[in-house]
């Protein structure tokens, strides 16, 4: 079933990782759009520079003292967004300019500069730690308070709230920034034990398998080298049973590895989930896969089917959308469960030819009795691979824990 496009309008705009370094120059410009949008309270201070309300010093004076204000509150947010400045005296300085710039510019140019205190309860939530963060953003509205005041504007108390809710949202973003990057590292850690616990279950599924063996085969090997002087009919039938040890061994080993290399679908659309999800791809993936009845062959070969796919899906095609459907077909040849991939992107490659990927692909799944077809359609890309099961069908195009 082919999906309409979703509209340019409607297309999601691929994820920013959060406490990580921008990956390209279109995240960097993201994140800086980001963070220029909230210069939006600057309004009342430029408006006021350019009313002509001022002398020429004062006005000269206003945009210097304005342009250093956004120069160090920018490089706080951008150098400290989510993590620790390595020198607390330099962020504290930085912090404490800030302030004194807000205070000189609203006293000396008047109440419209009292937005600026917006910008030191950010930086307070930003920089600081959350013992300090939790006082200087009050401390911080007081003081705006007490300038507005002092000028004779009693808007000033509608200020207060704002800038204290700032500041302290500020310190919710920086430590859900911070869980983020602790996440992230957990998961990477919790990958790594459990490739380390599978290397461990191979090592004595291996040993299990091979200690007997081996140990046999040496034991014939020392009676055979006994035997061959005086009864070589004997050491002849020991070396025969250590080839018929040796094979069973080597029979044994294969099938070990390839159970381990055999991929599983539902696996295989967890991680589909997972690398779909991380290239800003939204996806749109089956539930858990009814198998009932479905060669562990076949279900292998759609596994690597699927594992291609989403790979061509994130490293070539530039989609923004990925729907992935498992359905049982009755088809001439039988019955057969159908495995279909379509993106909005470019397709695999350029070139119009299959790749190597795609051709080791459609071997594996002629050894399997399925079939490949891959190909341009109208919106994008589509892999559809199929392979026999002997389960009863269910109703024709009818998807297998699909979440459509």
């Amino acid at each position: 079933m082919t999906e309409a496009p979703l509209p340019d309008e409607t297309r999601p705009v691929p994820l920013m990782r959060m406490g990580e370094s921008p990956r390209n120059i279109r995240e960097a410009l993201r994140k800086a759009i980001w963070i220029v949008i909230w210069l939006v309270f600057l309004s009342s201070p430029v408006h006021d520079l350019v009313s002509g309300h001022h002398t020429t010093a004062a006005t000269v004076a206003g945009w210097l003292g304005l342009t250093v204000f956004v120069g160090i509150y920018l490089t706080l947010v951008f150098r400290n967004m989510g993590r620790a400045f390595t020198a607390t005296a330099v962020v504290a300085g930085l912090v404490i300019a800030l302030g004194a710039l807000a205070v000189v510019l609203s006293l000396t140019l008047g109440p419209s500069w009292l937005g600026l205190f917006v910008y030191v309860s950010v930086a307070c939530g930003t920089t600081f730690s959350l013992r300090v963060a939790y006082w200087t953003i009050p401390l911080t509205a007081a003081v705006m308070l007490l300038v507005g005041l002092h000028g004779g504007e009693g808007d000033a108390r509608n200020l207060v709230l704002l800038v204290v809710l700032i500041g302290y949202a500020m310190t919710g973003v920086r430590q859900l920034v911070r869980t983020t990057v602790e996440l992230r590292k957990a998961r990477a850690t919790v990958a790594q034990l459990a490739a380390n616990e599978e290397r461990l279950r191979l090592a004595r599924d291996l040993h299990d398998l091979l200690g007997h063996s081996l140990s046999l085969i040496t034991l014939k090997s020392e009676l055979a080298g006994r035997m061959l002087p005086d009864h070589p009919d004997k050491a002849a039938q020991q070396v025969a049973d250590i080839e018929q040890v040796s094979r069973q061994a080597l029979v044994d080993v294969r099938e070990a590895v390839t159970g381990y290399r055999r991929p599983r679908l539902a696996g295989e659309l967890a991680g589909a989930q997972v690398a779909l999800t991380a290239a800003g791809v939204t996806a749109d993936l089956p539930a858990e896969p009814d198998l009932d009845g479905v060669p562990e062959e076949s279900e292998s070969a759609l596994a690597w089917a699927l594992r291609e796919a989403i790979t061509n899906v994130v490293r070539h095609s530039g989609a923004r959308r990925c729907a992935v459907e498992l359905v049982r077909r009755q088809t001439l040849d039988g019955l057969v469960l159908e495995l279909s991939v379509e993106d909005d992107g470019s397709g695999s490659g350029g070139s119009g030819t299959p790749g190597n990927g795609l051709n080791g692909l459609t071997e594996r799944l002629e050894k399997a009795g399925g079939s490949l077809e891959a190909g341009k359609v109208r919106h994008g890309f589509r892999l559809t691979a199929r392979v026999p099961t002997g389960a009863p069908a269910k109703p024709s195009g009818h998807p297998v824990g699909s979440g459509a």
